[in-house]
């Protein structure tokens, strides 16, 4: 991981979009603060696309999808996108306002097969994992199961590998945030849900633009964003995980979390205005 401040300017110029997970990103201590928020605006007034893309729950998700100046939220590890369709038509089409249009990578049957089966699954761990507990923004999940392990219950490394490993044994997709075990079914991923809202929602090809985008992120499961996208940055609470990274960012920030996402904007914008940043 190279300081931010390797990033070429040539490189920041460039970007039309900037992708960017959530928590511990965005978020410092469970809220966005002032100028992650205000850097999101800032990406927006540039003229750049903005899509956060979160473990999070597509209910957990609504409110933030309604009120921050994003594009679009991809929750659930790209199974599911939320667009407020106000940004797109608010002048022509006032009565919009606040109105969410949302996207599934997976059609109704699937989905509500999927549902069914990982109940069972999320039984299984609760009961063979001791300690182990659903996350408390289960009741917005339509997608996946997610277990807590650092936001309100605490559990070992060796717990966390366990509650993955029986996730993969039943055939989900597991991966691990900087606050939840995720497990969900379908070949999906945060970096094949962002290609499909990219292509979705902007008609462009991700994959055959990689230079022109970047992903701030932040643990695990953002794995396959750093590994896709040549702009990865990781804001320095990344620094937690390297040890488990088999892929990382290409950069890091000297700050951590909304503050660390807030260097980087700074970076990108400062490039786009001639100066060196």
């Amino acid at each position: 991981m190279k300081p931010l401040a390797q990033w070429p300017l040539e490189a920041r110029r460039g970007l039309v979009g900037v992708l960017t997970d959530i928590d511990d990103t965005l978020t410092t201590d469970g809220a966005i603060t002032a100028d992650a928020l205000q850097a999101l605006a800032d990406l927006k007034a540039a003229g750049l696309v903005v899509i956060a893309i979160t473990g999070r729950p597509v209910g957990w998700s609504e409110p933030f999808a309604c009120t921050w100046p994003v594009d679009a939220i991809v929750a659930e590890n790209g199974a599911v996108a939320l667009q407020n369709l106000s940004q797109i038509d608010l002048q022509r089409i006032p009565y919009l306002r606040g109105q969410l249009s949302k996207l599934y990578i997976q059609d109704v049957s699937t989905r509500r097969a999927n549902f069914a089966r990982m109940q069972q699954v999320a039984q299984r761990v609760l009961a063979e994992v001791p300690g182990a507990k659903l996350s408390e923004d289960s009741a917005g999940r339509e997608t996946d199961i997610a277990f807590d392990h650092s936001e309100f219950t605490q559990l070992s490394p060796d717990k966390i590998a366990q509650v993955a490993a029986i996730l993969q044994s039943e055939g989900m997709h597991a991966t691990v945030s900087s606050i939840h075990i995720n497990g969900w079914f379908g070949g999906h991923d945060k970096w094949v849900g962002a290609c499909w809202i990219v292509k979705s929602l902007l008609g462009r090809d991700l994959a055959a633009e990689r230079d022109l985008w970047a992903y701030v992120g932040d643990s695990t499961n953002d794995q396959r964003m750093f590994e896709a996208l040549p702009n990865s940055i990781g804001v320095a609470n990344v620094l937690r995980f390297e040890s488990q990274l088999a892929c990382k960012p290409r950069y890091i920030t000297l700050k951590e979390r909304g503050a660390g996402f807030a260097e980087a904007v700074f970076a990108v914008l400062a490039a786009r205005d001639g100066c060196n940043g």
